[in-house]
């Protein structure tokens, strides 16, 4: 059964709080510092949670935190609490490339004038079972391994479940701390101190139990007009097309992504690609 998650839970985990978190400009500059061993002077946000509607036909994607620095360079960053199935997670990262260049496209830029894009996800699982807290990952030719592509678009993936210790220890500090132990370091207690505080706002609170009971409100309508479905189509069918109606709904409705709509209604793991696949249909 499908339990909203109560205010004072909420980790740096939780998509609602690591919002609220990366909003604060110096956690979200030093954490970039951090993880990238670089100086960065400045950043604004081009916008939280920035939402890109695709300018032809797909769907479009919300962005969880989405930044510029003062060289030009695009950030977004993304926290991953789930292992996709397949290369969806790959994939994933591939679909937001896409819909950040035609986002810096659309404001005028040409192609040689593309901005720099770093694209991080936080995952709280090890995504290709080496061990690594950090994996890099950039074009190169494979004939010639010296060759960069040159395109300046570079992913990047954190593993909080890393035994390497290759990133810098107040990086380390910060995944250990996403996996749930806090520890001196300047820039957790920082994030921790911020999370008490921010759990202490009564505003904050009521817009997160807003939030949360119209994504319990579109659940309860997507299994309703499921069962009537399937009273006309037969059960089978109408059940799945009634969850996935309940799906697109959530995305539209609340500005969630796919994978975020099927995590609220609790859908198996080995079910997500038929059901992503009714829903771009």
């Amino acid at each position: 059964m499908y339990r909203i998650k109560p205010w004072e839970e909420l980790t740096i985990q939780d998509d609602y709080m690591f919002k609220l978190i990366m909003s604060i400009k110096p956690i979200c500059l030093n954490l970039l510092q951090g993880i990238l061993r670089v100086e960065i002077k400045d950043i604004r946000y081009l916008e939280t949670e920035k939402s890109m509607n695709a300018r032809y036909q797909g769907k479009g994607i919300r962005l969880d935190v989405y930044v510029r620095d003062d060289a030009e360079t695009v950030y977004n960053i993304e926290m991953q609490v789930r292992m996709l199935e397949g290369m969806n997670l790959c994939k994933r990262t591939r679909y937001y490339q896409s819909m950040i260049d035609a986002d810096l496209l659309a404001e005028g830029a040409d192609y040689d004038d593309l901005n720099k894009t770093i694209i991080i996800f936080i995952c709280s699982f090890d995504p290709f079972g080496k061990n690594r807290h950090i994996y890099t990952f950039r074009n190169l030719c494979l004939e010639e391994r010296s060759i960069e592509l040159c395109d300046d678009a570079t992913k990047i993936f954190l593993n909080t479940k890393g035994t390497l210790n290759d990133v810098d220890e107040s990086v380390k500090a910060f995944l250990d701390y996403v996996n749930g132990y806090a520890c001196d370091d300047p820039l957790v207690q920082e994030i921790d101190e911020a999370i008490q505080r921010i759990k202490r706002e009564n505003e904050k609170r009521v817009s997160y139990m807003t939030f949360a009971m119209k994504m319990m409100e579109e659940r309860k309508a997507g299994f309703k007009e499921g069962k009537a479905e399937g009273k006309l189509e037969g059960k089978l069918e109408g059940k799945l097309e009634g969850v996935a109606s309940s799906i697109r709904s959530m995305m539209e409705n609340l500005g969630i992504s796919l994978e975020k709509a099927m995590d609220v209604l609790q859908i198996p793991a080995n079910e997500r690609t038929k059901y992503a696949a009714l829903v771009r249909n």
